[in-house]
């Protein structure tokens, strides 16, 4: 199993991108530690890995809040003893236009998609330098080509992707790889939670099928798979790499 003994932070755990990297890693061999703000859904996640014979602890706890990201190293070395490997994983989206974003909204965009993915490195580093451990960063094709209307969206992403590059040069010396997945559209609740009902959703869904070169959107799981790998042994030589995954589009231009 690729990550057999090691264990892992996983944020993000209750839904989408980041339950399916927690299951993934689990089956793949790891104990991993889990948050995310929603308590019922962590439990749910734990149970779910415990009926396949993997290992898990949790902690509820919001990201966005420097005390909290501190809880969750502490409390994950508590539960097992060292770190190997952080995926920060947790997310939000909001549309907005740079004269329609509220002061507000732009803080607490950047407090989730990018303080906290610092917060968590920060804190993170000493423990993985032991392990010779790395970090897997979740951003997105924003993070790679500009679109309208999602502006807090796309810097906070764009910020997180030379976060993941810098660190990977700081922290290559000291044994430590910093890599990051960039989706496309993906199957899961972050669009729903940024206000789309069930129409909108559907349709959103629809022309994504457009954009996307492969035509169709993506599945939790196929960026779960992107994770473990460079979380792996199987990428030792990669580090300060944004991979998209992306069914293509981030090679397209407007249409």
């Amino acid at each position: 199993m690729l990550l057999e003994g090691k264990v892992a932070i996983i944020t993000g755990a209750t839904s989408g991108i980041g339950r399916d990297t927690a299951l993934k890693f689990a089956n793949e061999g790891a104990s991993v530690f889990l948050t995310g703000r929603k308590n019922h859904a962590l439990q749910q996640t734990q149970r779910d890995i415990a009926a396949d014979g993997g290992k898990a602890a949790y902690l509820a706890a919001d990201v966005a809040v420097p005390e909290d990201c501190q809880k969750i190293i502490d409390a994950a070395l508590e539960q097992f003893g060292k770190i190997d490997v952080l995926v920060n994983a947790a997310g939000v989206i909001a549309t907005g236009s740079i004269e329609d974003t509220s002061l507000e909204d732009w803080r607490e965009m950047m407090a989730v998609n990018l303080d906290s993915v610092f917060y968590l490195m920060n804190r993170a580093v000493p423990h993985l330098q032991k392990t010779r451990g790395n970090i897997v960063n979740v951003s997105s094709v924003t993070g790679v080509r500009s679109f309208p209307n999602v502006l807090a969206y796309c810097v906070s992403k764009s910020a997180v992707d030379q976060l993941t590059r810098c660190a990977a040069l700081e922290l290559a010396p000291k044994g430590v790889r910093v890599n990051a997945v960039n989706p496309g559209v993906v199957i899961t609740e972050l669009h729903r939670r940024s206000g789309m009902d069930d129409e909108k959703y559907t349709a959103f869904l629809m022309h994504s099928k457009s954009t996307h070169p492969l035509g169709r959107v993506g599945m939790p799981h196929e960026i779960a798979n992107a994770i473990l790998f460079l979380a792996s042994s199987k990428s030792g030589w990669i580090t300060g790499e944004t991979l998209s995954v992306d069914g293509g589009r981030h090679l397209t231009c407007a249409r």
